[in-house]
C-alpha cells in the first residue's frame, strides 16, 4: 500500500477527528497572544485597571511623580481632605512594627479649598483617576467640605472617611455607630456631585452590617478596610512610641482579616467594593479580587516600595493573560467547597 503524504500546507495536527463537532472552529489563540482587559467600571466610572493607592500612603500623586509613571495606576486615593487646613499630631507618630506599621498622622492636610487650587491642577493631567477622601468631625462640616469640592473639575469619586468621631456625640466614630453611619452617609450623598464610596473601619464587630446600612443610605461602592486600632510601648521609657498613645495599625499584618471582611461585604451587598488592607504583590491583589472587590488599593508598601502599585498591575495583567481571563472575569470567583457555600 502506498503511504500517503500530508498535503502541503495543512494545518498542524489539533488532536480532533476532522468532521466533528469542532470542525472549522477557531483554535484558542496561544496566551501570550491573548490580550486580557483589565479596566474595571465603579459607579459609572471607568478606571484603566484596578490598582489604586490608598489615601494617605501618596500624599497629592506628585509626591511621587519622580519616583513612578503616575499614568500606569488605575486611581490616586489623595490623603483625607477636610473643610479647613489641619497640622496633624506631633511626632512621634509613625512606628514599625512586625508585619505593618502604626501611623497617628492626625490627618494633616491643606484643607478643601487648597486642594482644589493647589493639587487638583496637577492630578488633572494625569490618565490615574483622582479620588478624593472625605473627612470631618461632624455630619454639617463632612457636607461642608463635599460642597467646596464639588466646584472642582476631574475628581472621579469621593471617599467618605467615617472613621473619625462625631465631636458632637461625644466622640463616637462614626464607622462604628450604624445610625451615625447611616447619618453621614445619606447627609454626603444628598450633597455630593460625583460617586460616594465609603471607607469602612475594621474596628467593629460585624462588617456585613455597616456595608449594609452604608448600601442602603446611599454609598455607590465601599472600600475596606481602613486601619485597625493599636498601640506600641517603649518598655525602657515605659512611654507610648506614638504621641497619641493608639494608632492605626497597617501592612501585611492585617491582609487577613482585611480579606476575610472583603469577602463578607463583597456577598452581602450589591454595590461595588475596593479591596484594602497589606497588599503588597500581585498575588495579594489577585486574592483581593477573587474575594469579589472590583478594585483594590496599595497603601504601606508605597512607603518602602514606592514602585509596588505598577508591578501589581503588571502582574495582575500576566495572571489574566496566562489564565486566559478578563478582569471581569476574575472578581469574585473564589471556588467555595459547596458545604461551605
Amino acid at each position: 500500500m502506498t503511504k500517503k503524504t500530508k498535503p502541503t500546507g495543512q494545518a498542524p495536527h489539533n488532536g480532533r477527528a476532522s468532521g466533528g463537532a469542532d470542525a472549522g472552529r477557531a483554535l484558542p489563540a496561544p496566551a501570550e497572544q491573548f490580550t486580557p482587559q483589565i479596566e474595571t467600571e465603579i459607579a459609572g466610572v471607568r478606571f484603566q485597571n484596578p490598582v489604586w493607592t490608598a489615601s494617605g500612603t501618596f500624599g497629592y500623586g506628585r509626591e511621587f511623580a519622580h519616583l513612578i509613571d503616575l499614568n500606569q495606576l488605575g486611581a490616586i486615593c489623595v490623603k483625607g481632605i477636610s473643610p479647613e487646613p489641619m497640622e496633624g499630631n506631633p511626632p512621634p507618630r509613625i512606628y514599625e512594627t512586625a508585619s505593618g506599621m502604626l501611623n497617628a498622622i492626625g490627618l494633616q492636610n491643606v484643607g478643601a479649598k487648597r486642594f482644589l487650587s493647589e493639587k487638583l491642577p496637577f492630578l488633572r493631567t494625569l490618565q490615574a483617576r483622582t479620588v478624593v477622601n472625605v473627612f470631618a468631625y461632624s455630619t454639617e462640616d463632612y457636607v461642608r467640605c463635599i460642597e467646596t469640592l464639588n466646584e472642582g473639575e476631574g475628581i472621579a469619586a469621593y471617599e467618605l472617611n467615617i472613621s473619625c468621631p462625631n465631636t458632637r456625640c461625644g466622640g463616637i466614630v462614626y464607622g462604628s455607630d450604624p445610625r451615625l453611619t447611616e447619618e453621614v452617609v445619606a447627609a454626603s450623598k444628598r450633597a455630593a456631585r460625583y460617586p460616594l464610596f465609603v471607607k469602612l473601619s475594621p474596628n467593629v464587630t460585624d462588617i456585613v452590617m455597616f456595608a449594609r446600612v452604608a448600601e442602603a443610605a446611599g454609598a455607590d461602592a465601599l472600600s475596606l478596610v481602613n486601619t485597625f486600632v493599636g498601640m506600641a510601648i517603649d518598655v525602657e521609657t515605659r512611654t507610648p512610641r506614638i504621641s497619641n498613645v493608639t494608632a492605626g495599625l497597617s501592612g501585611p499584618g492585617i491582609k487577613p482579616v482585611a480579606l476575610r471582611m472583603v469577602y463578607q461585604a463583597a456577598r452581602a451587598v450589591k454595590i461595588p467594593i475596593i479591596g484594602l488592607g497589606g497588599i503588597a504583590s500581585a498575588e495579594d491583589a489577585l486574592e483581593f479580587l477573587i474575594a469579589g472587590a472590583r478594585a483594590v488599593q496599595v497603601g504601606t508598601a508605597n512607603f518602602y516600595d514606592p514602585g509596588t502599585s505598577p508591578r501589581i498591575v503588571d502582574g495582575i495583567r500576566d495572571y489574566c493573560r496566562r489564565k486566559r481571563l478578563h478582569l471581569a472575569d476574575l472578581v469574585g470567583s473564589l471556588k467555595v467547597p459547596a458545604t461551605r457555600a
